[in-house]
């Protein structure tokens, strides 16, 4: 991918251009801001933050089959953010991030609850277990389930973040719950930050975490009691592992038993604690 004149290519062919007539002016921005649309579809978001009613709109809006459309040029400012607030590169809090951000929306149902048997959308569309994460948001105290994020949705993101970021010297990527707790919830906690961050931006502080098991502990395909176990589940106490991602309470864990080579799967952070690495003296 590739940026010319404030508008994203993917190789010679630019991506999707829908004006959106929701936007400010000039801007300068030093940070992203990931939410997600919390609707059916991509055409669906791209319609309403085009809509002159909406009163709202973001750079880029990414589909669940990674695709992207981009709606506000990179120089002006969308209307995104809203109500919100952070410390800025001089560390002074800063307020209405619209004049400050890039603002990604990512095609996700969002906050989902169980009715009669199955989980269903704030407007009402069926979503299959195989795409619910249940666990509670950082900002909250009661469990949901939450849309999941694909695997091909987030290498789209993670592509056109790193560009943006390398265009515009961006060293800063939180959620519009980071910015604006409380008020809003995206992307949730299905959608694995931590990793997201370190694979756009590559910090040192970001980089995977050893871990240990504190009792047996199952290894499954993905994150949830209900996916399925893989082969050499039960993880043994004290086995060494690597944390590459996190979605609510479940972590993507790499085994670093020589016995188990290329072992990777998702276990629940309950039964993990920080492992205990000694240095020469």
């Amino acid at each position: 991918m590739k940026i010319i004149r404030h508008r994203l290519q993917s190789g010679n062919a630019a991506i999707a251009w829908h004006d959106s007539p929701n936007r400010g002016g000039p801007l300068a921005a030093d940070m992203l801001v990931l939410h997600y649309t919390a609707g059916p579809s991509l055409d669906a978001a791209v319609a309403t933050l085009t809509d002159p009613a909406s009163r709202a709109s973001a750079h880029l809006v990414i589909g669940r089959d990674g695709a992207l459309a981009q709606l506000v040029p990179f120089n002006r400012v969308a209307w995104h953010a809203g109500r919100s607030r952070w410390p800025g590169p001089d560390g002074k809090m800063r307020a209405g991030l619209n004049r400050t951000s890039i603002g990604i929306e990512l095609d996700n149902a969002g906050r989902l609850t169980r009715q009669n048997g199955r989980w269903r959308s704030w407007y009402s569309a069926p979503v299959e277990p195989a795409h619910v994460i249940e666990t509670t948001h950082k900002n909250e105290s009661t469990p949901a389930g939450w849309h999941d994020y694909p695997a091909v949705q987030l290498e789209a993101a993670i592509a056109a973040a790193r560009v943006l970021c390398a265009r515009y010297a961006i060293r800063e990527i939180v959620g519009h719950d980071d910015i604006a707790p409380g008020r809003k919830s995206d992307p949730g906690p299905a959608f694995p930050m931590e990793s997201f961050r370190a694979r756009v931006l590559g910090r040192a502080e970001d980089a995977p975490e050893v871990y240990e098991t504190v009792a047996p502990l199952n290894i499954r395909t993905g994150p949830g009691a209900g996916q399925a176990k893989l082969a050499g589940s039960p993880l043994a106490p004290a086995t060494a592992v690597e944390v590459l991602e996190s979605r609510g309470n479940w972590r993507l864990v790499d085994v670093l038993d020589a016995a188990m080579a290329d072992l990777q799967g998702w276990v629940h952070g309950r039964y993990l604690r920080p492992a205990h690495t000694e240095t020469a003296g």
